[in-house]
């Protein structure tokens, strides 16, 4: 039953975003409600497909109206909200930007506004759009979670905690002045339009950088496509009656939408990646390894936020909303709002890549076969040839021998729990009494021919190369008196911070012990020199990608800095 008389509006918040606009689109489509757009923008400027569609022949014939207003404005609230049947709360900012003040007076205190103005006014209906974040604490997986579960102390980010507060709002005022209210919590959207998920995807795939799944890639999530959630607020008005009480009303309560296909986060992105012929991420990093450093990371651009660097994208939140599993029961909205996903998860992800002809890949050649014949970067690094073959597994059988020795080395030296010069010590000690026994041994013992051992003269080192090697120590010494000298001059900011990064760094290294870090060399002698050497295209892109938005970044930092700074700094 189609529901809105001609003299019944509908207002939709935020009407001009992504989702709003599908939902816009469907009370034009399945309803014969006027349409309040209310959003930020001095005036409604339409797409070219708009213009031709139903959207805008509702604009022309006044089925459309906008209203530009700030919702942290509560005279431009109440004035928008007069004479309306329902209210489709959508309005939030962008999800990514972390910021406390912002989504406090945004979604807090503008949908108090609205619920104000709601009650004001005798608005029958407020549907808000929240999302299952509300009950996502950063940390716990939630496994096909449904509406009883609680609402946490903590919440992931500051977009989630301010969503739970307005969702507060906006249940706890159903039924005053005959108000009827539901939360809408939609999981993970996607579909035509969207300027987040996808594009961010395919920039980041373009630009090379999206090489690597965050976690172990086996996290499910529960995706929607937007035409979903869109019919699911049109399932809410429809199913928010007066008449109805306790179990059955479908008033005064949350209810997560999804699709009801949950599916690996990583597995979507694939589906789509590929389907706009770009290659999906291949390799597996653990979180464990990336939070520590994603930490460091965020606050670092925290530090420099008032300086106007724009936020990094890589964060503690953003880690843990792409490796945990999130699954939602949607049993509460089939029953109680007759919600079932129109369109299904896999055409979705076809009508989503369809919507993107500007993004697919552009045709490229064939990627060239390296020359074997030639030298790698890796082995011309390493220098020595045998050095090379070992730790680049040219022999397996000479490497694993190699690796075995330092290895049984390397137990000795922990399990004896000797220190570097007492083990060293040791070696000698057990090497000199075998010599000498060996060398007082008949040169036929029990029949064998017994080796003798060649002279070592070749060990001593001739008088030419000690001069060499002691002309390369006096160098090193002067290189760091010199650097010691400029120090103390305060002759260069660069220096300094070359050398406290450093130092830095060995402080780190100091925290953990002497056999710890012989393990951690091993392990890294044997595997980077082998990855490098196979990837070193992609790793020398990844460097280069990172060299570029540090010297962004540099460049956004200097120029925030005061004249004087400047000029001390290039001094």
């Amino acid at each position: 039953m189609a529901m809105g008389s001609d003299t019944e509006v509908a207002l939709v918040t935020g009407g001009r975003g992504f989702a709003a606009r599908h939902l816009v689109n469907q009370l034009l489509q399945k309803t014969e409600y006027h349409v309040r757009i209310m959003d930020l923008a001095p005036q409604i400027t339409l797409t070219n497909e708009e213009l031709e569609g139903l959207l805008g022949e509702a604009v022309a014939t006044n089925r459309v109206a906008y209203i530009s207003a700030d919702l942290r404005n509560r005279d431009h609230v109440f004035d928008a909200c007069k004479g309306v049947h329902v209210v489709f709360h959508m309005a939030a900012p962008d999800s990514s930007i972390n910021k406390f003040d912002l989504h406090y007076e945004v979604t807090v205190k503008g949908t108090r506004n609205v619920v104000d103005a709601c009650i004001k006014h005798g608005v029958k209906k407020l549907i808000y759009t929240s999302s299952p974040s509300v009950v996502f604490d950063g940390k716990t997986a939630i496994v096909n979670g449904d509406e009883s579960l609680p609402i946490p102390d903590k919440h992931n980010d500051f977009y989630s905690e301010a969503k739970a507060q307005a969702e507060s709002i906006v249940l706890s005022s159903n039924g005053k002045n005959g108000l009827l209210t539901c939360a809408i919590r939609p999981s993970g959207i996607f579909g035509p339009g969207d300027r987040l998920s996808v594009p961010k995807a395919v920039e980041a795939a373009r630009s090379g950088k999206l090489k690597f799944i965050i976690g172990d890639g086996k996290n499910l999530f529960d995706w929607t496509y937007v035409e979903n959630v869109a019919n699911a607020h049109i399932c809410a008005d429809n199913s928010l009656r007066p008449e109805d009480e306790g179990e059955f009303a479908a008033a005064g309560k949350a209810y997560f939408i999804t699709n009801g296909e949950p599916i690996r986060f990583w597995e979507f992105f694939v589906l789509v990646l590929e389907g706009l012929g770009y290659p999906s991420p291949k390799y597996c990093l653990p979180v464990k390894l990336l939070m520590p450093i994603a930490f460091v990371v965020d606050w670092i651009f925290k530090q420099l936020a008032p300086l106007g660097v724009p936020p990094s994208q890589f964060t503690p939140t953003r880690l843990r909303i792409m490796s945990t599993p999130r699954t939602f029961n949607i049993s509460r909205a089939r029953k109680l709002l007759g919600y079932d996903p129109p369109v299904p998860l896999h055409e979705g992800i076809k009508k989503t890549i369809e919507s993107y002809p500007h993004l697919r890949a552009e045709v490229q050649d064939p990627p060239k076969m390296k020359d074997r014949s030639v030298p790698s970067k890796t082995r011309l690094m390493l220098g020595s040839e045998t050095v090379a073959d070992v730790l680049l597994w040219t022999d397996t059988r000479q490497t694993l021998s190699v690796l075995s020795g330092l290895s049984f080395l390397a137990y000795l030296f922990l399990a004896s729990g000797y220190t570097l010069l007492q083990l060293l010590a040791t070696f000698a000690y057990i090497g000199v009494i075998v010599l000498f026994i060996y060398s007082r041994l008949p040169e036929s013992l029990f029949g064998m021919t017994l080796p003798r051992i060649p002279p070592v003269e070749h060990m001593q080192i001739p008088e030419e190369k000690a001069e060499r090697v002691a002309l390369a120590l006096q160098s090193i010494w002067n290189q760091g008196a010199d650097i010691l000298s400029r120090l103390c001059k305060g002759e260069s900011w660069s220096l300094f911070f070359k050398a406290l990064m450093v130092l830095r760094f060995m402080k780190f290294l100091g925290g953990y012990s002497l056999q710890t870090l012989i393990m951690m060399v091993l392990l890294s002698a044997f595997t980077l020199p082998y990855f490098y050497e196979q990837h070193d295209d992609e790793v020398d892109k990844f460097v280069e990608h990172a060299r570029e938005a540090f010297g962004q970044y540099k460049g956004a930092v200097v120029a925030k800095l005061p004249g004087s700074v400047k000029k001390y700094l290039h001094h």
